[in-house]
């Protein structure tokens, strides 16, 4: 459980427009994100809503704040060494490569399939920001993600539809 809350925060600040309305929270408290951002009202509003299923963002009357405290729950509850077959393919939360064997992938798959919030649906533009964050092959993430079933596309949007929970 803890470890996929961390790997959604992970996706979720690995992508730029929930990145930057983050650091918009942070840094100026108060001000409208789209403002502070220079992002359209409905994306921010889109990444305020992901942010805020994740625990890192509240909303406050009218407005929205940061929630840091999230991130330090995170750091006290999560294992403190650990290695696993997953560990060999990460580098600073990125893939050095996509596994070819199958049953490395699939974990491997699984990991990155957690930063998708079952239910919701994904245009694909967004869906290639999220991966880019694990790989520059991002076009390959996804692909392997529809014909392993973690995903399912139809008219270029997406939504989890495997994986763990």
């Amino acid at each position: 459980m803890i470890e996929r809350d961390i790997h959604r925060v992970l996706g979720l600040l690995g992508q730029d427009d929930t990145l930057q309305v983050f650091a918009g929270l942070v840094l100026r408290p108060g001000d409208p994100p789209a403002e502070v951002t220079g992002l359209k009202d409905e994306a921010a509003e889109r990444a305020l809503e992901r942010l805020a299923r994740a625990g890192l963002a509240v909303r406050e009357g009218d407005g929205w704040r940061a929630e840091p405290e999230a991130f330090r729950s995170l750091l006290r509850a999560a294992p403190k060494e650990r290695t696993t077959m997953l560990d060999t393919f990460l580098v600073d939360g990125r893939l050095a490569s996509i596994p070819t064997k199958r049953a490395k992938r699939l974990v491997v798959l699984d990991y990155v399939a957690q930063v998708f919030e079952p239910g919701i649906r994904y245009p694909e533009k967004e869906v290639n920001v999220a991966l880019r964050a694990f790989h520059d092959d991002y076009a390959a993430l996804r692909r392997y993600l529809v014909e392993e079933e973690f995903l399912s596309r139809e008219n270029n949007v997406y939504w989890r539809s495997g994986g763990s929970s």
